[in-house]
């Protein structure tokens, strides 16, 4: 039981490490969460800090999920425990508590955790998150879409109701946390993907 709590609680912290605000301060450029959309992710980051910084940023926010998820299955805890590791470092990303919970969307975290839970899951999740974003070259609906899907590919590739369940919690907070876009799409005004040079 404490093993589990200690788990869990040092996901949350994990995942409350900002990257794109410590790669922002580390590359000298500024707060991402002062400009644009406002929101401290990989795709504000391409917007304004260019194609270096967005791929660091997306790649720690996908890492971040990763150390506490693959220690507790490695630790042999049952797979309600693992879920709720996952869930808590992307709610980390959400809510950091370093960062005046203010934090990004949770995305690439997402995929990150069910990358490690199960890789099939994972790469399908990734390749349509991919696949939307190119075709429409909206970054939200390539995020909106794979969100969607997730829970649906968890449950083809484990048969895990934790793991099934765990999707769905992260799929509803990430279209809530989407909701601006989800305005904008349907006002025909949200931005399409572009890389400062």
């Amino acid at each position: 039981m404490i093993t589990d709590i200690i788990l869990i609680v040092a996901a949350y912290l994990f995942g409350s490490l900002s990257t794109a605000v410590i790669v922002s301060r580390a590359m000298g450029l500024p707060d991402p969460r002062t400009y644009g959309s406002g929101n401290p992710g990989a795709t504000n980051v391409l917007r304004h800090g260019g194609k270096k910084a967005a791929a660091i940023t997306l790649a720690g926010d996908a890492l971040k999920g990763v150390p506490p998820t693959l220690l507790a299955i490695f630790l042999g805890v049952e797979p309600h425990i693992v879920a709720l590791v996952g869930a808590a470092a992307f709610i980390g990303h959400l809510y950091p508590v370093f960062f005046g919970f203010k934090g990004g969307k949770g995305v690439a975290t997402a995929a990150g955790v069910i990358m490690c839970i199960s890789w099939p899951a994972g790469l399908t999740v990734l390749a349509t998150w991919l696949a939307a974003a190119k075709l429409s070259k909206i970054s939200s609906i390539g995020a909106l879409t794979a969100a969607a899907l997730a829970p649906v590919y968890m449950w083809y590739f484990t048969q895990s109701p934790e793991y099934t369940a765990m999707n769905v919690v992260l799929s509803v907070l990430l279209w809530w946390r989407h909701r601006s876009n989800i305005r904008n799409l349907i006002n025909g005004t949200e931005g399409k993907i572009k890389a400062k040079d």
